[in-house]
């Protein structure tokens, strides 16, 4: 197969993966991964480091266009930021000192665990009378999400998008949905600007390793600009409990994917 036409198939991925990724606020690199394992022989590691070159700049496009939506607080995300970026490295250390195949199944039961909060929270939903009553109740009784707790939740983060390419915002935006009762647009947006200092941490280190593909994620990250804002519009269009049964089939998705190439 000719470079060109590499280019031109990575570029249609990118597209596709870029708008689900703004549809979900999870940067694409949960569906790159798997795909570039199955369809392009990766190695679990180099899978993740040529991911994270299409991720990054899809983030920072995703993040740009959900602040034009409604601000993002500044200042809390930096807090996080501050805490993932100091932890990044060391989670990124971690996974390229082990097999391929051990990271990979350690992925795929991450995001298990992950879609299955979700799919509980919809399935525990009270009726829509009760709900209205309830989500306010629940929104003046929900921790305030200061900068210390964003810190630690950067850490969490940070620790996980260091060790899987991607992860830390897939962990983030339960977290603070649940516990922190932000409506699911916000925590995504939130948790996506938080991770893109540690993800170009996590970037470089996988390059520095030789565990990136800059021949096949950079095409991947052109077609995936062009179509996020797409997906981001359409986000806030979707009904919230659609678009949280949305992020939660997209990762049992990739469980299947990930388990199947193991």
């Amino acid at each position: 197969m000719s470079l060109w036409m590499v280019a031109g198939i990575c570029l249609a991925c990118g597209a596709l993966i870029g708008f689900l990724g703004g549809v979900l606020g999870i940067g694409g690199g949960m569906i790159a991964i798997p795909a570039l394992v199955l369809l392009m022989d990766m190695s679990q590691q180099m899978a993740q480091g040529t991911a994270l070159i299409m991720v990054l700049p899809t983030i920072v496009m995703a993040v740009r266009k959900y602040n034009q939506q409604a601000r993002i607080d500044r200042s809390t995300a930096m807090a996080g930021a501050v805490g993932a970026v100091l932890f990044t490295w060391v989670g990124a250390q971690l996974a390229l000192g082990i097999s391929s195949s051990t990271l990979r199944l350690s992925f795929a039961v991450f995001l298990f665990f992950v879609a299955a909060f979700y799919v509980y929270k919809l399935l525990h939903r009270p009726a829509a009378g009760a709900a209205a009553a309830g989500q306010a109740a629940h929104a003046r009784h929900a921790p305030v999400f200061t900068r210390g707790r964003a810190a630690l939740l950067g850490v969490a983060s940070g620790t996980l998008g260091g060790f899987f390419g991607v992860g830390g915002a897939v962990m983030a935006v339960p977290i603070l949905t649940s516990v922190f009762r932000l409506p699911q647009t916000s925590a995504q947006a939130l948790a996506l600007t938080m991770v893109i200092p540690g993800s170009t941490i996590a970037l470089a280190t996988y390059s520095w390793a030789g565990q990136a593909d800059w021949w096949v994620g950079l095409p991947l990250a052109a077609g995936s600009l062009l179509f996020v804002p797409v997906g981001v519009r359409l986000a806030y269009r979707l009904p919230e409990r659609k678009l949280r049964a949305c992020f939660a089939a997209m990762l049992f998705a990739t469980v299947i994917l990930l388990i199947f190439e193991a």
